[in-house]
């Protein structure tokens, strides 16, 4: 059968991702895009500037009630997206949303509720892992035991507040997005339990500040933790301070630590190496070598098309979908805030 689906809500809707990513993977792996919706008329001209296809419902209520569509995918301010995934499981639809997907305990547990009460799918768009080929093809590399047990992972995410894309009001208010470790870590939350197989975790420690952008009180430009499960230890660091110079919006990077071996990934750039993104560097008993992640496979979408045609759990299981996103809540919750203290 053909699985038809909805974009609803742009907010987070820049082309070097997020909607536009999450949209043009399912149309990658088949789906069809039958409907889009966003109350703001100037974000759906140019949604469907990229995508002339389907038609512009007239309400969300209007895509929930069409029974002819499987999935809904959102993009919406990030405090709305918990509601919509909720409303759509309790239609008989599955829902992608954008990370983060929950900005307070509350939204966890009643999404949790009603995926459990519902039995319908609530996937969270991981980009940073997902849909990023050298992050793709470090899993492949480590479920083959290139570098044995992974024991700790590194993980950090810079990005650049202004020059890069235009950053809607609600980017300067953490009551929107939850924090910047609930927003921008919950990548790398959700990569450690990832590559150390860990079914359960920790936060052990997390730090919050606000050092370059006081004009923004709302807001905290820095953030840092330390995750523990039974086996393994990460760390992770996401900040808004990428300085202008850096031709991309952040030098995101992962270290993976195995037994027999260490994974480098530099996500977005190589700094004054190779051109392009993507790049994997491999350190085992053999050596040290590149390996050119261009043509990784992508199967998110094809995945999730799979689990919603059988009612499997495949594309990203939604045990860790709901574990990432409560160890981010529960960083941002305890973290230390420096610019409280200093200040």
């Amino acid at each position: 059968m053909s699985i038809r689906f909805a974009a609803v809500g742009f907010e987070h809707g820049h082309i070097y991702g997020h909607i536009y990513g999450q949209v043009a993977v399912m149309l990658a792996a088949g789906a069809e895009l039958a409907a889009c919706y966003d109350d703001d008329a100037g974000r759906v001209a140019r949604f469907q500037r990229h995508f002339p296809f389907g038609r512009r419902a007239d309400s969300i209520a209007q895509i929930l009630e069409d029974e002819t569509i499987d999935l809904v995918v959102s993009a919406t301010v990030p405090c709305e997206r918990a509601d919509l995934g909720i409303a759509a499981m309790r239609h008989g639809k599955d829902y992608m949303s954008d990370k983060p997907a929950f900005t307070d305990f509350d939204q966890l547990r009643r999404a949790r509720q009603a995926q459990a009460e519902t039995g319908r799918i609530f996937s969270i768009s991981f980009s940073e892992h997902l849909t990023q080929k050298a992050t793709v093809k470090a899993g492949r590399l480590v479920e083959a035991g290139a570098i044995g047990q992974v024991v700790q992972t590194s993980g950090f995410g810079p990005h650049r507040l202004f020059g890069h894309v235009q950053r809607p009001d609600w980017t300067f208010d953490r009551r929107y997005f939850g924090g910047i470790i609930n927003d921008l870590a919950s990548h790398q939350i959700e990569q450690f339990l990832f590559f150390t197989r860990s079914d359960e975790a920790e936060v052990v420690a997390a730090t919050v500040g606000n050092f370059r952008f006081a004009q923004y009180p709302r807001m905290r430009d820095f953030g840092d933790l330390t995750l523990r499960s039974a086996h393994a230890v990460g760390h992770i660091r996401v900040d808004w301070l990428t300085p202008a110079g850096l031709p991309v919006w952040g030098d995101v990077r992962l270290f993976i630590v195995g037994t027999r071996g260490m994974i480098e990934l530099r996500k977005t750039i190589d700094i004054a190496g190779r051109s392009g993104e993507s790049h994997l560097f491999l350190v085992d008993h053999q050596g040290t070598r590149y390996i050119d992640c261009g043509d990784t496979e992508i199967t998110y979408g094809r995945d999730l098309i799979a689990d919603i045609r059988e009612r499997t759990d495949t594309a990203i299981p939604q045990a860790r979908c709901f574990l990432a996103s409560e160890l981010a809540l529960q960083a941002e919750a305890m973290a230390v805030d420096l610019t409280r203290l200093s200040g």
